[in-house]
């Protein structure tokens, strides 16, 4: 149900690309300094339990925006590419969407990854405006019917700049998140900032290029992180500080096979594509001064597609009653992050390709569908300890979960979309 409030907050969410569980210093990274993230859990809460809708970019983003799982919205196997004749159907609901009920202004910038042509970009999904590269930037030089691709740089639905130079990515969206800021200050607005970086190849403006002790990767990073001080110093400029709720989190874990280039999971196994803990559990803070409480830990069930009932409730708008939304409200959570319990009672991991590959519950009971092993999470993150022959009734709790959700998925699923 939408929460009574005649205020409803300004709200930005920030979505880093690849960048694994142990890489902020919060998180117990100890080469890369991220001393604006740091601040923002020390000023509200950090969630550990918080994971991804897939452990790859397109399925994770298009749960993100729409609540549901990435099975539910077509959207499961792996990545779009550029010209793919797919992407997210223009009838979906997205965040923008349900949020412009209650008078959101809003933005999308930087990596959008769910169709990089008309009806599927930003503006055809209730972004007021967009600005960013609207695919993966290592898809700058793919091959189309022979042709060699220049990453482009769009505004709206048009292409100002190819190729663009990575090095000024993190920058410009920073500026263009700020400007939106001031222009809408009087609210409420959302502006969703999806950077483009940690995911490879890596870049960083002059400023930060070879600072950090952690090689490129550090470098990408740590200049996120002082795109969140821009923001934040932005939002306390102008007196808004204590009506803007700022989320920060990435799309999907550590592309470990990159070696030096990809991050870490931290304590974590597995990473990017894997159903390892590594893979969709991410890192996430949450910073609202005055309602979430200052240095709150969270260790409950928590995913990105609860941000979208949970932002609905928030702003006092209902949910569409036409479709099922996967995700749920943790409004409770988050105003209460250390006493309050997960408003989920499960968790399905998808695989890269987009099939069912474990599951969890709200208990720390985690499955893993192929090999029928059984750990439990919240005496075991690190999956070294295999008890499924001592808890039979919960691996076989667990595999009906999950096979209830495939049942429920496969009658009623909506279709992707697809260019006429």
């Amino acid at each position: 149900m939408p929460t009574d409030t005649a205020d409803p907050p300004n709200v930005v969410v920030v979505f880093a690309d690849d960048q694994g569980f142990g890489d902020i210093g919060c998180f117990g990274s100890p080469y890369i300094e991220t001393p604006n993230l740091d601040g923002m859990a020390t000023e509200g809460a950090k969630f550990t339990s918080f994971y991804a809708g897939a452990p790859i970019c397109t399925p994770s983003r298009a749960s993100l925006l729409t609540g549901s799982y990435p099975g539910r919205v077509g959207l499961e196997e792996w990545v779009l590419f550029p010209d793919d004749e797919e992407g997210l159907h223009p009838d979906e609901v997205t965040i923008p969407d349900v949020l412009d009920e209650a008078g959101y202004a809003s933005t999308c910038l930087g990596k959008w990854h769910l169709g990089d042509c008309e009806p599927f970009l930003p503006t055809n999904h209730g972004f007021d405006e967009y600005f960013g590269v609207p695919y993966s930037n290592d898809m700058g030089a793919a091959h189309t019917d022979g042709e060699y691709r220049e990453l482009p740089l769009m505004r709206d639905t048009d292409v100002v700049e190819a190729p663009v130079d990575q090095s000024t990515l993190t920058r410009r969206y920073t500026e263009e998140a700020v400007e939106f800021i001031e222009d809408n200050r009087d609210g409420p607005f959302f502006c969703y900032l999806a950077h483009t970086m940690p995911h490879v190849p890596l870049d960083a403006s002059d400023e930060f290029d070879g600072t950090s002790r952690r090689g490129d990767y550090g470098d990408a990073i740590e200049e996120i992180d002082w795109s969140v001080g821009r923001i934040l110093a932005t939002l306390d400029r102008l007196g808004i500080d204590e009506e803007t709720l700022v989320i920060y989190t990435s799309d999907n874990g550590p592309w470990l096979e990159e070696g030096v280039d990809g991050g870490s999971p931290g304590h974590l196994s597995g990473g990017k594509f894997s159903v390892a803990e590594g893979g969709p559990r991410v890192p996430a803070i949450a910073r609202w001064p005055g309602t979430i409480p200052s240095g709150s830990v969270c260790s409950e069930l928590l995913t990105a597609m609860d941000l979208l009932p949970t932002l609905a409730a928030l702003a006092g708008v209902d949910l569409p009653a036409d479709r099922t939304i996967d995700g749920a409200d943790a409004t409770d959570l988050l105003m209460r992050p250390g006493s309050a319990d997960s408003p989920r009672e499960r968790y399905v991991y998808q695989t890269g390709g987009g099939d069912f590959g474990a599951v969890r519950d709200a208990d720390g009971w985690k499955l893993r569908l192929d090999t029928d092993e059984l750990y439990h999470l919240h005496e075991d993150v690190e999956e070294r300890f295999d008890v499924a022959d001592d808890h039979p009734a919960v691996v076989d709790r667990l595999r009906e979960t999950a096979r209830s959700l495939a049942a429920d998925l496969s009658e009623h699923a909506r279709p992707v979309g697809r260019v006429d």
